[in-house]
């Protein structure tokens, strides 16, 4: 252990770069071993995601966009569950201790904390001669017992879903030279809002407390929104109709299926949306959806849960059930 004269370089790159992002006093001013959390009679949530390069970011992304995007999908989590943040924990796996990526990487990250109230309360950083990983640990607060989990989903239930579906995908494949790269050549200010939402989610941490009050089971879409509909429904035991027509698209999105240039089913499946799915009485649907309307995020009703097996099905327009070939990103 390095002492106070002599730090280590871990113990400089923390002083420098992350011990001012830690302002809460649970975080012990990062140097300890451990933080305090305080429940306050409350219940913890706590939830965990990791981001690995040229898995889930890509080695060209700028380093804000990946604070910001390591982040996020935690705090999307949270927002699923019906938390409100508490804090994070963060481990880094780096190959080199850069000034130019780490700085710029440092700052991103400090004004998410702020911007989302989820103060940095400790870690660890590690060299690695493989891919960059950024691995997080969110901590949230909900009332005691008032989790929203993934089971909760009765027959009956519409099926909400906030912001839009697919553009994140859509982004991925600008990034990677897809046939989308050709596709939107002309339209610069479409490709730049798809690879935005790509790279930097936005979690819907603003409608919480709402999913809290209002919806009997809730997740982040995060692997594709038909694969995680089919994980809520397996987890609550029963099935879903989902009125394709009715999912919410950006219009760029929707231009490109209008034009052939992308199947629906690639937005279905996509990944990368971290946007909250959500079952919720038919009498208390409108409550949610104006919840929404409030705080500037769009909600969407797209379909109903019934009696089944957890399979959905997704029909469309003319009510015939559409057979996806693929329903979700796989990690393996």
């Amino acid at each position: 252990m390095a002492s106070p004269q002599n730090p280590s370089g871990e113990d400089s790159l923390i002083a420098r770069y992350f011990k001012p992002l830690a302002t809460d006093p649970g975080a012990l001013g990062l140097v300890d071993d451990a933080a305090i959390l305080q429940s306050l009679g409350e219940d913890i949530v706590v939830t965990t995601d990791a981001v690995v390069e040229g898995v889930h970011y890509l080695a060209g992304d700028p380093p804000d966009t990946i604070a910001r995007k390591a982040l996020r999908v935690n705090l999307s989590d949270l927002a699923a569950k019906g938390a409100i943040p508490a804090g994070f924990v963060l481990t880094l796996a780096l190959r080199s201790k850069e000034d130019a990526w780490l700085r710029p990487f440092a700052e991103a990250l400090g004004e998410d904390a702020k911007t989302f109230a989820c103060p940095l309360l400790g870690g660890d950083t590690v060299s690695t001669p493989g891919p960059q990983m950024i691995s997080i640990t969110a901590f949230g607060r909900v009332p005691r017992g008032r989790m929203v989990g993934r089971s909760g989903a009765r027959p009956g239930d519409r099926i909400l879903v906030t912001g839009t579906i697919g553009d994140a995908a859509l982004g991925l494949d600008v990034l990677t030279g897809g046939a989308l790269a050709g596709a939107l050549a002309s339209d610069p200010a479409a490709r730049d809002a798809l690879v935005s939402r790509y790279r930097v989610p936005q979690p819907r941490n603003g409608l919480a407390r709402a999913v809290r009050d209002d919806a009997t089971a809730a997740m982040d879409i995060s692997d594709g929104f038909a694969g995680d509909l089919t994980k809520l429904c397996a987890a609550s035991g029963v099935s879903a109709t989902v009125d394709v027509a009715s999912v919410p698209l950006s219009a760029i999105a929707a231009g490109l299926v209008a034009r052939n240039a992308v199947r629906l089913e690639t937005l279905l499946a996509g990944g990368d949306d971290y946007e909250v799915l959500c079952t919720v009485p038919a009498a208390q649907s409108f409550a949610l959806i104006t919840a929404g309307r409030a705080v500037g995020i769009g909600v969407t009703a797209v379909g109903t849960i019934i009696e089944g097996n957890g399979r959905p099905h997704f029909l469309d327009c003319m009510g015939r059930e559409l057979a996806l070939k693929r329903l979700s990103y796989s990690h393996f």
